[in-house]
């Protein structure tokens, strides 16, 4: 990395951002009070708060949004007729799925391997950290050259928009002439990558209901009509053989073109197991950045441990379906609908429930903001040029913010590479990458600020 005097500041920065960073994980801030207390989620965005106070932010305040979580912003001036740049990141987390299968405490930050584990330490609290990090370095260089806005969700895993609907309502809160998104991710560690594409999402909930009440399979099995099995003949129709998704009407032959990710890479960042096929068509890129994707979240059926004889009365599913730039997600999720109802069989009772969206998002990367990211990158990854990748996961608010500010250049980095394992088992993110991209980040604004000035 570079030895620049501002390199070494953000070197000598990096303890406080693992003190800092344990502080902000040790949070169980999942954004699901069914799951977790709402007070987690809390106590996490005033923690926030009060960094963004400290760090000299003007303006903090505790945004109240529309899905009943809450967002934090703050605005911290730069010179007289300086840019303004908006940095996001999120505080809310995914649950820790199962807690006894993690090698250390999912809330607890643990350094191993040279990896600092625990959930959001890539996905996203850790971008919160990097944007800190990158402006305190500024200020120790001469200040911070540009206007910056933070907005820090509290609600994005989820996808349940309500900071979109939030600034829908609110259009002047994060106007800015560049935004930075710190909720990408390099192709791998050492890579400095820009993300072009998310795909969009829509989450249903299906449930099949066929009986009044459960039967004794002995009985009455053979005949009555069973709710899990009428469940399963349903999530199986939205794959075709090869594993292809298979929505009836939706698009899903469109091409990648650009970074490219060998299959035997992919193989081995996914941990497929050997012998196990990947499912499919096209190539690797093909099926995670340019084409439609269903997953079956969970079904809620008995368990193994403690079933009965029963046959089912009645079964449901969280369905997630990721679409690609140039498929709006409503449509997708009409289709989707349309295709689960009509997928029922024996006359079964289906009730499809819509639980979140978000569009799918491209951006322009022949822009100036990212010839300024590609030379920011460029030094602070030794000469390493920047690549240009998609990314299968979503960001709802990216396509709110692009509708809202048409002119305003949208950037996507951040610390979610493939070893990061985020919204899995044992997450964690590379200390070396948040040093780099806090450094990349501060070099960008300071090249912005001279660029538009």
């Amino acid at each position: 990395m570079s030895d620049s005097p501002l390199a070494r500041t953000v070197a000598a920065l990096q303890p406080r951002a693992r003190t800092e960073l344990a502080e902000l994980v040790a949070f169980r801030s999942v954004a699901d009070p069914e799951q977790f207390p709402r007070s987690e989620c809390e106590a996490a965005a005033g923690w926030i708060v009060e960094a963004l106070r400290a760090d000299g932010f003007q303006d903090v305040a505790l945004l109240d949004t529309p899905d009943g979580t809450q967002s934090v912003y703050g605005f911290l001036p730069g010179p007289e007729g300086a840019p303004t740049v908006l940095l996001y990141a999120h505080y809310d987390v995914q649950p820790p799925l199962d807690e006894a299968a993690w090698d250390s405490p999912p809330f607890t930050l643990t350094e191993r391997d040279g990896r600092w584990y625990g959930r959001g330490a890539a996905d996203c609290k850790g971008g919160v950290i990097l944007h800190l990090t990158a402006l305190r370095a500024l200020r120790e260089h001469g200040g911070v050259p540009v206007n910056v806005k933070v907005i820090v969700e509290g609600s994005e895993e989820q996808g349940t928009g309500g900071l979109e609907r939030y600034a829908e309502a609110h259009p002047e809160l994060l106007t800015a002439d560049t935004i930075v998104i710190g909720d990408a991710g390099n192709f791998r560690v050492g890579l400095p990558t820009a993300t072009a594409t998310l795909r969009g999402m829509t989450l249903v909930r299906v449930s099949v209901d066929t009986l009044a009440g459960n039967l004794h399979s002995g009985q009455f099995g053979g005949a009555a009509p069973d709710a899990l099995a009428a469940l399963i003949r349903i999530l199986d129709s939205l794959r075709a053989e090869d594993g292809s998704t298979t929505v009836d009407g939706l698009a899903a032959d469109a091409a990648w073109e650009g970074l490219q990710y060998p299959e035997e890479e992919f193989r081995k960042d996914a941990k497929v197991l050997d012998g196990v096929g990947l499912i499919g068509g096209g190539t690797i890129a093909d099926r995670l950045w340019a084409r439609p994707a269903a997953t079956v979240l969970g079904i809620d059926c008995p368990p193994v441990v403690g079933a009965t004889p029963s046959v089912q009365a009645g079964a449901r599913a969280l369905v997630s379906l990721r679409v690609p730039p140039g498929t709006d997600a409503a449509e997708a999720t009409r289709l989707l609908t349309a295709h689960l109802e009509n997928a029922a069989p024996w006359g079964a009772r289906v009730a499809v429930e819509h639980v979140g969206q978000g569009q799918a998002f491209r951006a322009d990367t022949g822009s100036p903001a990212y010839a300024s990211m590609a030379a920011a990158l460029r030094e602070a990854y030794d000469g390493e040029e920047m690549q240009i990748a998609g990314m299968g996961g979503s960001i709802p608010l990216c396509n709110t913010l692009a509708s809202l500010y048409p002119e305003t250049e949208i950037l996507l980095i951040g610390l979610s590479e493939p070893d990061a394992q985020i919204h899995a088992v044992n997450e964690s993110v590379s200390p070396e990458e948040l040093e780099r991209l806090s450094l990349a980040e501060a070099l960008f604004l300071q090249r912005y600020a001279a660029e538009r000035s």
